[in-house]
């Protein structure tokens, strides 16, 4: 039975090794951000355990030639599962040593182009002073449990710094829809969506009025805590589809309509009363999401639809809105089969740079969906690539919100690019000027 027994633990404590390997290896990916500092701390420590408990057995317990090798073996892959968790760390400390103490000028001109969440305040804080970044995307999980004064003083002081540097201001963005997307909820009341009040307002005179009261009450809630750009309206088409697995995107809930006309209307009205708060709208998620089943922030999606189908129905709202004042434009994540099957939206020289800049001539402002979900991040070269392809490509705001370690390895890859001039440096000008036309 002792045998037997000895047998046993010593099989659990390899399925331990082996399942702290395979966490080690995927650590650092963004969907372990909220735990990330946790992880660290388990991923060292329990695999340290894990091989001076096989050293003590070996030492001082009868064995068997069988649980001898599985001993073995823990300890071998408990070693290699610290040094996996080990490596990314060392290697994340010093780029972000390399990023803090890059060149000023280069940091601010290539900070020009970021949008960062935070997590940590002191970190943020940083950023700001080495003006490594032209704005902050503020969440459910930065104000939970603080009042509105409280945000509206901590904000005020970011903007502080950026008035002592010369700068223009921040962009203070979130999301706030409604419904089911509403990060300022708590302190804020959770507001209905756009789309609830088409299906509860038939008349349209009706439903104007509603929204704008909706929109203007929202963009006052926003602008007294100091947030000037709301990634909002969602004006995908309602296509219906549904996936039992989409968590996050679940675009059929937030979609206004699935008449492209309605949409276009509201959403219209919702951005001009938004505006008349100093808070920029955004229309989402180019070029269109209602007719992807796949949820981008766990996997690779593809729209497949041509774009003379779009174009007489999804791409409505937006040739229709993009190019009106203060009305900014998110790219997704979506690969547009019918332009660029290999690269999402978000990245692609041939949606951003020749479908909206050249062939539809647009020059509003293009800011990237967050660029740590996995239809992006996990994209052929990753984040790196896709910060040097974006801004080539003509985009002008990329955003890293859920997880702003990422912010450091997208800022080296510039830096690099910039220095071995591959970044393209007139449509770096162009979109400083789109930038500075649409501050707050």
């Amino acid at each position: 039975m002792p045998r037997t027994l000895n047998l046993i633990l010593a099989t659990l404590r390899l399925g331990l090794a082996i399942a702290l390997l395979f966490y080690a290896w995927q650590w650092r990916s963004p969907q372990f951000a909220a735990v990330r500092t946790a992880s660290l701390g388990a991923l060292l420590i329990l695999p340290a355990i894990l091989i001076a408990l096989e050293f003590m057995i070996w030492r001082f317990v009868p064995r068997l030639r069988t649980t001898t090798m599985i001993g073995a073996a823990v300890a071998i892959v408990a070693f290699v599962a610290f040094g996996l968790a080990a490596a990314p760390e060392v290697r994340f400390r010093w780029l972000r040593s390399q990023v803090l103490h890059a060149e000023p000028a280069r940091l601010e001109k290539l900070g020009r182009h970021f949008i960062v969440g935070y997590r940590d305040i002191d970190e943020l804080r940083q950023l700001i002073e080495r003006r490594a970044i032209a704005g902050v995307f503020v969440t459910q999980h930065n104000v939970q449990g603080i009042d509105v004064a409280a945000i509206r003083h901590q904000i005020d002081g970011w903007q502080a710094i950026r008035r002592r540097q010369g700068l223009l201001p921040l962009l203070i963005a979130t999301d706030h829809e409604g419904g089911i997307v509403s990060r300022m909820s708590p302190p804020l009341d959770r507001p209905t969506t756009l789309g609830e009040i088409v299906r509860s307002h038939h008349d349209e005179a009706e439903r104007l009025i509603a929204v704008r009261q909706f929109a203007a009450k929202q963009g006052r809630a926003l602008a007294s805590l100091g947030i000037n750009l709301n990634f909002a309206p969602v004006v995908d088409l309602d296509h219906g589809v549904v996936n039992p697995n989409d968590r996050f995107s679940r675009i059929s809930e937030r979609a206004i309509s699935a008449d492209p006309h309605v949409v276009e209307v509201v959403a219209g009205e919702y951005c001009a009363a938004l505006l008349l708060a100093s808070v920029r709208c955004t229309l989402k998620h180019f070029p269109g999401l209602g007719r992807v089943f796949e949820d981008t922030h766990t996997e690779h999606a593809t729209l497949t639809a041509s774009a003379a189908t779009l174009a007489r129905s999804d791409w409505v709202p937006f040739r229709a809105l993009m190019n009106h004042a203060g009305t900014f434009t998110m790219l997704g994540h979506a690969r547009l089969a019918s332009i660029d099957r290999d690269r999402p939206a978000s990245s692609s020289e041939r949606v951003i740079g020749g479908l909206l800049r050249t062939e539809w001539r647009h020059d509003g402002v293009l800011v990237t969906d967050d660029f740590t979900m996995a239809a992006a991040y996990g994209a052929d070269g990753g984040i790196a690539d896709a910060s040097v392809s974006a801004l080539n490509a003509g985009i002008d705001l990329i955003l890293i919100s859920y997880d702003p370690d990422q912010f450091f390895p997208a800022m080296q890859a510039l830096l690099r690019a910039d220095q071995a001039g591959r970044l393209r440096p007139a449509m770096l000008v162009k979109s400083d000027a789109r930038l500075s036309r649409q501050n707050p």
